[in-house]
């Protein structure tokens, strides 16, 4: 039992009408990387912007920019289908960030990824983080819990089972 506050808000409080703008300050990234195979990088990032009626003169500032972040500036007009795992998880994270939401959920996004990959996408998580964003990272990878030492809370059968300010993998 308990209560999730986003942003500053009961989530158990909100309106029906007000979920999708919590939606919009939350991020998420997927083990697959949910792309659309059919956009390039530049359109795949602008996708998650244009569906929330930014302005193109907004979509313009702000894509380039996030796609820089991930270092792909090379690569926006490349296709899913072209791009190594790595950079698709990359777009992936870009997609998520681009409305600059606070709370970044990363779900399993090694889990498609080689050790050296894997390994980069931690460190662009970490960055992200420093810049002030929350990222929760789940994983099942324990080099990755183990080697950043941050907050590590255990869950089994849905249930937390322990929660550690410095933690390690412990299952």
């Amino acid at each position: 039992k308990g209560h999730i506050a986003i942003a500053g808000r009961d989530i158990n409080r909100l309106r029906h009408k007000e979920l999708p703008f919590l939606r919009r300050k939350i991020g998420m990234v997927f083990q697959d990387y949910k792309l659309l195979p059919n956009k390039n990088v530049c359109e795949n990032v602008a996708y998650a912007l244009e569906v929330c009626d930014a302005t193109k003169g907004e979509i313009a500032h702000k894509v380039p920019k996030i796609i820089e972040l991930v270092g792909l500036a090379e690569r926006t007009n490349s296709y899913p289908k072209e791009l190594s795992g790595g950079e698709e998880q990359r777009v992936s994270i870009a997609r998520a960030l681009v409305h600059a939401p606070r709370l970044l959920i990363a779900d399993e996004p090694t889990g498609n990824l080689d050790h050296d990959n894997a390994r980069e996408i931690v460190q662009l998580l970490l960055k992200i983080n420093q810049a002030g964003t929350t990222v929760i990272l789940a994983t099942h990878n324990r080099d990755i819990v183990n080697n950043l030492r941050k907050r590590v809370v255990t869950m089994r059968e849905g249930k937390i089972i322990s929660d550690q300010m410095q933690g390690k993998y412990i299952i």
